[in-house]
């Protein structure tokens, strides 16, 4: 009787992440090296089909999205994060495991939802823990504005949803203020689901901390036109609010483990 073949999981702080990294032949190419110089992606063109598409703004090694691609096969998935080395991550887990339903690139959070989606083609967008800085003189470069959250709702299908998380409650009252103009937006009480010990590296190393993890989903008001949507980007607050300094320490410990993966 032969001996089974022992499946390779990897886990990050004890946390399995989703698939099996497979035998070299079977990997696939997950990066997307080559951004349109003038026009959106073509999403039909990259993954040979035409499927609902899922996004994640900031993706990081690629934790959540990864585990979206192995159980939402039915799905296309894409991941961007300004950070290469991060990106360089999240491509060599999705080669490992042979995913052919995501793409990972380098860009920004503002250039990949304004620039790079067309207009009305993301079924889920989802932002985990966007980079709050704290310095007062670096506000202005705090993702999550009305800027933003006007091309995420040009960029969603009719009742496409928002899913938002962080770690700070001052970006969180910010989030939830901002956010209910464009979508019908509402709190989640609990971890998700799919994910009880965390959906991303930040939200592990924060539950284990002890902290408190602020979650919610929004749904898209389908009646707001396009002259609404540039009144609330021109009328509503810039988030320039203060952030809690204890998040300083994880933040550092963050950067420190990113370091050592």
């Amino acid at each position: 009787m032969q001996d089974r073949k022992r499946r390779k999981i990897e886990r990050e702080f004890g946390v399995p992440i989703a698939g099996e990294i497979l035998d070299p032949q079977h990997w696939t190419q997950t990066a997307l090296k080559k951004l349109p110089l003038d026009g959106t992606l073509n999403t039909q063109e990259l993954f040979g089909r035409n499927a609902p598409l899922i996004v994640d703004v900031g993706c990081g090694n690629g934790r959540f999205i990864l585990g979206s691609s192995v159980w939402r096969e039915s799905f296309d998935h894409l991941g961007a994060d300004i950070l290469p080395v991060v990106i360089r991550y999240a491509t060599r887990r999705g080669n490992q495991r042979g995913l052919k339903n995501v793409r990972f690139l380098v860009t920004d959070g503002l250039n990949f939802v304004e620039k790079l989606l067309p207009k009305g083609s993301v079924t889920e967008l989802h932002c985990y823990h966007p980079q709050p800085y704290h310095a007062p003189e670096k506000s202005l470069e705090r993702l999550l504005t009305p800027r933003f959250m006007a091309a995420v709702h040009r960029v969603l299908v009719p009742d496409g949803q928002i899913f938002l998380q962080t770690d700070s409650k001052a970006y969180w009252d910010y989030m939830k203020s901002t956010s209910s103009h464009f979508f019908n937006f509402s709190e989640r009480i609990g971890c998700w689901p799919d994910a009880p010990r965390g959906r991303t590296r930040r939200e592990i190393l924060a539950i284990k901390r002890g902290m408190t993890i602020y979650r919610g989903s929004g749904i898209k008001l389908n009646n707001l036109l396009e002259d609404d949507l540039q009144k609330l980007e021109s009328n509503l607050p810039m988030p320039l609010f203060t952030t809690e300094s204890f998040l300083h320490k994880l933040d550092y410990e963050e950067n420190l483990t990113r370091q050592r993966e």
